[in-house]
């Protein structure tokens, strides 16, 4: 491979540089492949670069789908994120920003909130006198079994609200990402 290729290759890889080394040396590999495909076809190196675009593009677009493949939380995900935000556009200094901070918020209050609603419910009704459970409730509402009711109606809309905020930011994400379609052969 020429000099012009395999620059075009390392400024890829300073692109995903946030990302796992793994996952990094996977989507190089995948680009390095295409580009001896494409030469095996008789392309010049201006005209492969041509073809596959601007290599900032390019990583953006692998890092859209790579964030885009599951629907799943991982940190890997996160890590995929904000890769992919250092290379978005002055939209994502905002929009991605903001989802990726209110996802995972929602969906960790939506799972704290019942548990520390059946806390109190099963400190009151054992009478445990667990440290600073008198200070876990609804204003205005006593009884410690409505209370738990409430926090578990309140923990599934705080995590359908985390969820929808995930789900959001992949869409934008995918939405953003377009590059990578130029790639087939």
């Amino acid at each position: 491979m020429n000099k012009i290729l395999n620059d075009y290759l390392e400024k890829i890889e300073k692109y995903l540089k946030p990302l796992p080394v793994s996952e990094r040396v996977d989507i190089v590999k995948e680009i390095e492949s295409e580009i001896f495909e494409l030469q095996r076809n008789g392309k010049t190196a201006e005209e492969i670069i041509e073809r596959m675009g601007d290599a900032k593009e390019l990583a953006k677009a692998y890092l859209g789908d790579l964030i885009a493949k599951g629907h799943s939380f991982s940190w890997n995900r996160v890590l995929a994120i904000c890769a992919y935000y250092s290379l978005v556009s002055l939209s994502g200094l905002f929009v991605i920003p903001i989802l990726v901070i209110c996802a995972p918020v929602f969906i960790i209050c939506g799972i704290a909130t019942p548990i520390i609603g059946a806390v109190k419910l099963i400190d009151e009704l054992l009478n445990l006198g667990i440290p600073y459970a008198n200070y876990i409730g609804i204003s205005g509402i006593e009884n410690p079994v409505v209370a738990f009711i409430i926090c578990i109606v309140i923990g599934i809309v705080l995590y359908i609200i985390g969820s929808g905020c995930w789900k959001l930011l992949v869409y934008y994400i995918k939405s953003v990402s377009k590059a990578k379609k130029h790639l087939s052969i």
